[in-house]
């Protein structure tokens, strides 16, 4: 399967929500729709055909029971006629689970599309990452889920009313020829059905909204809840937090019963709309029988009619509510991206990367960059480095000095104020972009593991070989930790890296950055959980091993082994050597 629909349409404006008025859930669920046009053409089809074939069975019912209800009624041709009825039902049930087998082929891969492209957008779109994300991991988890889905559930609506349309022309044309009266009578419940159908969709938008948010905001404290377990142990908090859940969980089940109670309102005012036709049919009918005006069969056929008549005017409402709620959705996955583009939900690219600098490290320069948090102010102010290939450059000052936003605005891993980032002299237009690996790896405070073997969480899918692999495992001091685990590098190390200590936490993260062979290797205080000895050896090594290394860092091994140190103190350079 192809990330990329070929063609992606034109695009205009600057892509920002406010602009991008054109692009709304119908020219979104065109896209989708010709994603694998082939697979939904076919699918389509089906489930078009299975919702017009009621057609068939009300001729056929007619037949029979014209036959068997005349003055002379010819048993033979009847009973032939039902073996006909009921084979037409049985090609009816085959083409169902036809339907059923065949449309998933469509449904799951458009999905999967749409949720990889927005993974590509989130990942390789220009900018800070952090400005991207919505409130929480869980939140963005819930956007990833839901509101994929509502896109297609918009999408997958439109063959519903394909079918019942064909059905309902068809049905009127065959029901006018017989009584244009009866035909009338049996449409004007429709009409109220259409009506109510419309208000009801207004309901369905929001409690559909309510119960998305209240959905994300459960994924939202589960992810919480499972990243801070060992502090809601350490600070007794385990009652407060499972009652925190459960009233959560409560207002997320509470949106859900309305909403499903929203959906099965409009349900019912179709079923009902149907059983009032239906006994307007057999009023009328009654006295056109008597006149010999209108005969069993049709009854027979009007009352099979009636009831698949409602299935438009309801299913125009829920696609009229599905459109509203796509919209949403839209608009909520678009904020994943650095301009809110509409368009990024379906098509991520191309992106520009930042490229204008490039060749092996000669020298990389931060030039006045300026970055302060939010909330506190506090950051870094108009700051100048330069770092030279081949030596340890060492950035360091007291807590809160601001060595780790230095190095995170560097890597474009923060928003900048002010500054700009060189690489050989050439300006860097997205360091966020550019300044990756091969160029540059980066190891953090927090080592971020996967629930999967240590190998895989070195690799990360890197082509590195095995030799590679140890020589970075022996230059970060982890390779006699692997080698003495029972398994060695197939441990499965468990969620976030739980199964490891904190100091070969921080190895296997220097370990994974040194895999890709960088020019240049960032490390941001990776030596604290280590003991003394393991550190001296750690800094010794890549000291000596001739890499291009930055590092933040106050630890007294990193500063005997520097080749150059930067003083930082309240976001500014106190001094150099």
């Amino acid at each position: 399967m192809t990330p990329h629909p070929p063609p992606p349409p034109p695009r205009g404006g600057s892509g920002r929500l406010s602009r991008f008025a054109s692009f709304g859930a119908w020219q979104a669920g065109v896209a989708i729709a010709r994603h694998r046009p082939g697979r939904y053409a076919v699918g389509g089809s089906l489930w078009a055909l299975n919702h017009s074939l009621p057609l068939v069975t009300g001729l056929l019912l007619k037949a029979v029971f014209d036959r068997v209800s005349g003055s002379q009624p010819a048993y033979a041709t009847g009973l032939a006629l039902l073996a006909v009825l009921v084979a037409a039902e049985l090609g009816r049930a085959s083409v169902l689970w036809s339907a059923l087998a065949f449309w998933p082929g469509w449904w799951r891969p458009v999905a999967a599309w749409i949720r990889a492209n927005l993974l590509e957008s989130l990942l390789r779109a220009p900018g800070p990452l952090a400005g991207r994300l919505p409130a929480s991991a869980g939140e963005a988890i819930a956007r990833f889920r839901d509101d994929v889905e509502d896109l297609v559930w918009f999408v997958d609506g439109w063959v519903d009313i394909a079918g019942a349309v064909v059905f309902t022309v068809t049905a009127l044309v065959v029901m006018l020829r017989i009584s244009p009266l009866v035909t009338v009578v049996a449409v004007v419940p429709l009409v109220g059905v259409m009506a109510a159908t419309r208000g009801f969709s207004r309901l369905v938008r929001r409690a559909h909204g309510r119960m998305r948010e209240q959905g994300s905001s459960v994924t939202d404290l589960i992810a919480d809840l499972f990243a801070g377990i060992l502090t809601l142990k350490t600070s007794g908090a385990e009652d407060r937090a499972v009652e925190r859940f459960r009233a959560r969980n409560a207002s997320r089940r509470e949106a859900a019963v309305r909403a499903q109670l929203a959906h099965t309102l409009m349900s019912s005012v179709s079923g009902g709309a149907a059983q009032i036709t239906t006994g307007l049919v057999l009023l009328l009918a009654a006295g056109a029988m008597r006149q010999g005006g209108f005969t069993v069969g049709d009854l027979a056929l009007f009352s099979t009619y009636a009831v698949a008549l409602t299935n438009l005017p309801r299913w125009l409402g829920f696609t009229l509510a599905r459109q509203r709620e796509a919209g949403v959705a839209l608009h909520r996955l678009a904020r994943l991206h650095p301009e809110h583009r509409l368009e990024s939900v379906l098509w991520p690219g191309p992106f520009a990367g930042g490229v204008g600098a490039d060749g092996l490290l000669r020298s990389l320069e931060v030039r006045g960059l300026t970055a302060r948090h939010p909330g506190s102010g506090a950051g870094i102010v108009e700051v100048d480095l330069t770092v030279r290939p081949g030596g340890l450059t060492v950035v360091t000052g007291p807590v809160g000095s601001g060595k780790s936003t230095l190095v995170r605005a560097l890597l474009g891993l923060i928003p900048t104020d002010t500054g700009s980032v060189w690489w050989n002299g050439a300006l860097v237009a997205d360091p966020g972009g550019f300044l990756v690996p091969p160029r540059v790896a980066y190891a953090g405070q927090v080592a971020h593991l996967f629930s999967a073997t240590l190998e895989e969480n070195l690799r990360l899918g890197w082509p590195a070989g095995d030799e590679e692999l140890w020589a970075a495992l022996r230059l970060a001091q982890f390779d006699e930790d692997v080698a003495a685990m029972p398994l060695g590098l197939a441990t499965v190390v468990g969620p976030r890296g739980s199964r490891l200590s904190g100091g070969q936490l921080q190895r296997a993260a220097i370990a994974r950055a040194l895999v890709r062979s960088p020019q240049l290797l960032v490390l941001d205080d990776v030596s604290s959980a280590l003991d003394q000895p393991t550190e001296e050896r750690l800094w010794r090594a890549l000291a000596g091993a001739g890499i291009t290394c930055l590092a933040a860092s106050h630890r007294r091994a990193a500063l005997e082994h520097a080749d150059h140190v930067v003083l930082l103190e309240r976001g500014r350079v106190l001094r150099r050597t």
